[in-house]
């Protein structure tokens, strides 16, 4: 994500800390800055977690 994607600047830092969370809830290793060496399997089971919890926290928020 190019830095004139970003919408939400302040969210950035809390953005990386929720990766980094669902990196190590999924067992894959996650360095700070690049991490280009990710197979395509360990970035999806990421993103997959990332949108897992988001859900989750929706849903909990509905009722």
């Amino acid at each position: 994500m190019s830095k004139s994607n970003i919408v939400v600047p302040e969210a950035k830092d809390a953005l990386e800390r929720f990766k980094m969370e669902a990196a190590n809830e999924v067992g894959v290793s996650l360095k700070q800055g690049y991490n280009g060496d990710l197979t395509s399997k360990q970035a999806g089971s990421i993103g997959g977690q990332m949108v897992k919890k988001m859900i989750e926290s929706y849903e909990k928020g509905l009722k």
